[in-house]
């Protein structure tokens, strides 16, 4: 005879189990489906901050570093001197270039006086010359007149031949003078015409004298310039990174040495999809946790969304016209800025990784 098998019964507690198991997944899954409706997150975000690199703009060999690793700096303090030396000669040079064109200026204003005063006394010169001339043809002019009396009586014989001799001798001696006279006159005009020319020419100089000054100041500015530069302060308030240069050591303009880190402001860049932007408006509420502090949230506002996307500023962007494409979801950079009220953002530093969440409403 068969014996009937009593049929199993259920475990209830599977049975509760399962039962949680369900509605604590369908309430997880509702509650995040309405959150996602009014939020948005992302973990691909990291603080950022200014950060200026300490560049020098003149070559030379460092005679002292001011700063350490980590070190906190006022903007105005002195971070590093180069050795200033071969400016500090520079710029004697060029002061001593400017003493020698000021003494050029001298010495062509000085020429230019002294062919002004020959000019004037060239000129003077011409009068009096004239004033002889003049005299000279009133003497040429009675001496004609006698001679022509003379020449007459002569062919009446009553006058000796004596007598018209003297009276012929007299008239070509001033006939004589007024040439001479009128020669002195061409030479004194050429004199003056040739110290006008030299004039003119020291007159000219005293441009040139007059620019090679400018020229003169101008390198001893860029010379004091250069040497300023020397010293190298800081541009802002901040902390000072890692410093890995040391006296003695030889640096060229444009070398970057270390930098200065901004402690005034930092921020966050979170990159987003493409697809958490269409909802995403400047001035939202966002909440942010940093690694750092796992247990505080630091409030903040969406500031700005980039024009463009992360993959575009790249060093290599893609370029999809080559045939080898593939759709990847691309990332926006959004700007993030902390409320200052929140004394904790002091110790945020760039690059720390932290977690956004953006209130869409």
């Amino acid at each position: 005879m068969e014996t009937a098998t009593a049929p199993q019964k259920k475990n209830p507690v599977f049975i509760i189990i399962l039962a949680l198991l369900v509605i604590g997944g369908g309430w997880f899954g509702i509650s995040k489906y309405l959150h996602g409706q009014k939020h948005e997150e992302t973990d691909d975000a990291q603080i950022s901050a200014d950060i200026t690199p300490i560049i020098p703009r003149v070559s030379g060999y460092i005679a002292k570093v001011y700063v350490s690793d980590n070190q906190y700096v006022k903007k105005g303090d002195t971070l590093l001197v180069i050795d200033d030396r071969d400016y500090q000669v520079r710029l004697e040079q060029a002061k001593a270039a400017l003493t020698a064109a000021q003494a050029n200026l001298g010495t062509a204003e000085a020429s230019t006086k002294a062919s002004q005063a020959s000019i004037s006394s060239a000129s003077a010169g011409i009068s009096t010359v004239d004033a002889q001339i003049e005299a000279a043809k009133v003497t040429l002019w009675r001496a004609q007149k006698d001679f022509d009396r003379y020449a007459n009586l002569i062919k009446e014989k009553t006058i000796t031949q004596q007598q018209y001799e003297q009276a012929l001798a007299a008239k070509e001696s001033a006939e004589k003078q007024v040439a001479i006279l009128q020669q002195q006159k061409a030479q004194v005009v050429k004199q003056v015409s040739a110290v006008s020319a030299q004039s003119n020419a020291t007159a000219q100089q005293i441009g040139v004298a007059n620019a090679a000054i400018q020229q003169r100041k101008t390198e001893i500015a860029a010379a004091e310039l250069n040497l300023s530069y020397t010293v190298i302060t800081a541009l802002h308030d901040g902390l000072i990174s890692k410093v890995p240069v040391h006296a003695g050591q030889f640096v060229q303009p444009g070398q970057s040495l270390f930098s200065i880190v901004h402690s005034d402001k930092v921020w966050v860049t979170a990159n987003f999809k493409e697809t958490q932007l269409n909802k995403m408006i400047e001035g939202q509420k966002v909440v942010v946790k940093a690694d750092v502090f796992p247990d505080h949230e630091f409030e903040a506002t969406l500031s700005s969304i980039a024009p463009a996307t992360g993959s575009t500023f790249a060093l290599l962007p893609p370029d999809n016209a080559s045939g080898n494409f593939v759709k990847v979801v691309q990332r926006i950079p959004v700007k993030i800025e902390f409320n200052k009220s929140d004394s904790l953002v002091k110790k945020l530093r760039p690059g720390m990784n932290v977690v956004v969440d953006v209130h869409l409403n």
